[in-house]
């Protein structure tokens, strides 16, 4: 049985700034727009955690059953290293899946139904990222799911419940912050090219290869800069302030760009994106109170 600390290190903490971000992003354009409902956003980051959480525990069933985790170059997982026994993992995930959906439950009925069914397909996209026949992160489509799901639809929709109108600002925040969750994403696997390859695993970094990796990974980033803009232009010249997640995001740049081995040498790619998530979120949003 693994313990609680294996648990915690499964839930990957070091993702969780992915769930954070589009909240913040969103709270800051719904503070903007003089709607902000301390409630809603705190339930907004509910949903977000614990879906976050749910695909992390999902992706460590799925690809743990698979065998894809035989051989890791990062932490060990708690299916692939036999810590946990997968219907554990598998149920940890529906678990997490139910708290979102629950707290999804409560913004939809105080705002609108069809909002059920986005919820919906947040839980399915989150499942089917490894799981099933055909999981898509097998066929170079998890970043454009991440993109979508964990950037457009959890600031426009964090943004949404509470204003319940369309907001430019909640757009580019999506961008800004969808294009750095993709950024993580294709960090991560640059790094695991070589296992995704030899366990069939064709993620987007296998089927573009190490530069053009590389250079996705730089193009992102960009794109998250130009999207500060957008807030800025779209709500106020505050949100400028965003500027400094490129303090952090340089130094991931640095690392993608001047570590040319693959494996453990690119792990800190992985944390210095996830903080400039994070500082793109805060540094974006939090100014916009004041605006």
């Amino acid at each position: 049985m693994a313990s609680p600390a294996e648990w915690l290190a499964g839930a990957r903490p070091r993702t969780l700034p992915a769930a954070l971000s589009p909240v913040i992003a969103g709270a800051g354009v719904a503070a903007w727009a003089d709607a902000l409902s301390w409630w809603r956003t705190l339930l907004c980051f509910v949903v977000s955690l614990a879906l976050q959480i749910g695909v992390n525990y999902a992706n460590d069933y799925s690809d743990g059953v698979r065998g894809t985790d035989d051989d890791r170059v990062g932490p060990a997982r708690l299916t692939g290293s036999g810590a946990a026994r997968p219907g554990a993992v598998k149920a940890a995930a529906f678990a997490c899946f139910g708290v979102a959906g629950a707290a999804g439950l409560v913004l939809a009925a105080t705002t609108a139904w069809w909002l059920v069914a986005v919820g919906v397909l947040c839980v399915l996209a989150a499942w089917f990222y490894t799981g099933g026949s055909h999981p898509y992160g097998y066929h170079g489509l998890g970043e454009v799911m991440v993109f979508v799901f964990f950037g457009l639809v959890a600031v426009i929709g964090t943004v949404y419940v509470q204003t319940e109108t369309w907001e430019w600002g909640a757009l580019w925040g999506g961008i800004g912050v969808g294009s750095l969750a993709c950024a993580l994403l294709v960090a991560n696997n640059l790094r695991d090219i070589p296992t995704d390859e030899a366990a069939g695993k064709r993620t987007l970094a296998v089927r573009l290869g190490d530069q053009s990796s590389r250079e996705l990974y730089l193009a992102l980033v960009a794109v998250a800069l130009i999207a500060v803009f957008g807030v800025a232009l779209t709500t106020s010249w505050l949100a400028l302030v965003g500027l400094l997640f490129m303090v952090v995001a340089s130094k991931g740049v640095q690392t993608v760009t001047t570590t040319k081995n693959k494996g453990p040498a690119l792990i800190p790619a992985l944390q210095q994106t996830g903080l400039a998530e994070l500082m793109w979120a805060f540094f974006v949003g939090v100014p916009l109170f004041f605006a």
